[in-house]
């Protein structure tokens, strides 16, 4: 609390309060100068004007797009006229034989309808897409010529690009593009579609109400199975992949503390007197959480091999370090009388340990291990990426596809639902262990 000197003149008092405003004024301004000057090393050092001169904001609605919708490719092979339509282009999401779904008319003349008037027909030897307002876009393939392509008079607009051996045309209703050996069409479809049955399934198609009616007449192992065997989302692999993580965080995180808690003693003044173990101890606990996990899983794979096991032994050797450093303070701030009263009523030196010592680290010991399993399960999600296991191995194969982009948000929602389930378990656990569940 500012105060004042009440033995001053009024007018002493208005320039020692107007000095004290300027001071708070010029305060006031200093300190956000250096944040301002931080900010603007970082706009100059990440080069942002540059950054963003590259940034291609259509390829990231693209994606963004994608994460969310589904598109069906209605294919046309230029060479003998047949006609496919698949779910993502995926062999395993191809409609079969002579079916497609309502809005393709297959035919010798095959009439495709994206809707408000947007039209494309595939033709014998001509691919027509008739666009409102524009016009009609004609296309004819040719092994000898390209793409003979023919466009309403006037310019050529952004969102149609032509060549000699190839016309795209993007619409709001849809994309048409066309070369010398096919011509497709995508449209696209807001869900994850095929998430329960693939197109081959008895069950595809079917309503809600329906399947809880199969289910009820003995169906239910049937319906599971073909959820579960999923060709295109394939729950079973995705399963098995979370549970890898898992066990690699899990493995990891129990067998460092298991290691941990004795070397720890080793690493204390009030256990241990020889003054060279205990700096030997401290420096070795330092060397392997000094190095990250991402380092030791490199380091490791060449040992091991790609798999959950080098994985789980990469977090086991940083939280060994982590968890020796952990429980060694801990150690040294146990009560000595406690140790004394175990010790009176003639107890082994290894009984004073368990009855004496232990109890008072625990709470330390479970809150830091439970806290730590939490925390290595996100880890092993991008440790798995790099050892080949788990659910990070899915999410990176997805990402590299570069297509299946809506794989990669299953991906991504699994493992935010698993680690806020786990964040969940490891409270409710660590309320049970340490507070009784108060």
């Amino acid at each position: 609390m500012t105060t004042f000197d009440t033995t001053l003149t009024p007018a002493e008092l208005k320039l020692d309060i107007s000095r004290l405003f300027r001071k708070k004024r010029l305060l006031a301004f200093a300190l956000p100068a250096p944040v301002l000057a931080y900010l603007t090393y970082v706009f100059l050092a990440f080069d942002v004007p540059g950054l963003w001169a590259k940034a291609n904001l259509e390829n990231a609605r693209t994606l963004v797009s994608d994460s969310y919708s589904y598109k069906t490719h209605v294919t046309r092979d230029n060479r003998n006229g047949a006609v496919s339509v698949s779910i993502e282009g995926e062999r395993k999401g191809t409609y079969p034989d002579g079916t497609a779904p309502d809005w393709v008319a297959l035919g010798k003349t095959t009439v495709i309808d994206l809707e408000d008037g947007h039209t494309v027909t595939f033709g014998p030897e001509t691919i027509e897409y008739a666009i409102p307002g524009y016009g009609t876009v004609r296309a004819t393939p040719s092994r000898s010529a390209g793409v003979q392509a023919e466009l309403p008079a006037g310019d050529v607009p952004e969102w149609i690009s032509v060549s000699k051996n190839r016309l795209a045309v993007e619409t709001g209703a849809g994309r048409l593009t066309v070369t010398r050996n096919r011509a497709e069409v995508f449209r696209y479809f807001a869900g994850w579609e095929l998430f329960f049955f693939t197109l081959d399934s008895p069950y595809s198609g079917m309503a809600a109400g329906e399947l809880l009616q199969r289910a009820a007449t003995g169906e239910a192992g049937a319906i599971f199975q073909d959820f579960w065997t999923n060709k295109m989302w394939r729950h079973q692999d995705v399963a098995w992949a979370i549970a890898e993580t898992l066990l690699m965080a899990f493995l990891g995180t129990i067998g460092a503390a298991v290691i941990a808690l004795p070397l720890a003693f080793a690493a204390t003044r009030n256990f241990m007197p020889l003054r060279a173990l205990r700096f030997a101890m401290r420096r070795l606990f330092d060397f392997f959480r000094g190095v990250d996990s991402l380092i030791w899983t490199v380091v490791l794979a060449r040992a091991f091999g790609p798999g959950p096991l080098t994985g789980a032994l990469a977090i086991l050797v940083t939280d060994t370090g982590t968890f020796g450093k952990i429980f060694s303070e801990a150690l040294e701030n146990v009560d000595r009388k406690q140790i004394e009263g175990v010790a009176s009523t003639g107890a082994t030196p290894l009984q004073r340990y368990r009855f004496g010592v232990i109890p008072q680290i625990t709470p330390v010991l479970l809150s830091q291990l439970l806290y730590f399993f939490e925390a290595n399960t996100r880890s092993a999600t991008i440790i798995g990426a790099i050892t080949g296991g788990g659910i990070g191995l899915l999410l990176t194969q997805a990402i590299i596809t570069q297509k299946d982009w809506e794989e990669v948000a299953y991906y991504i929602s699994l493992i935010i639902l698993m680690v806020m389930l786990m964040d969940w378990f490891s409270g409710w656990l660590r309320r049970k262990l340490i507070t009784g569940g108060r």
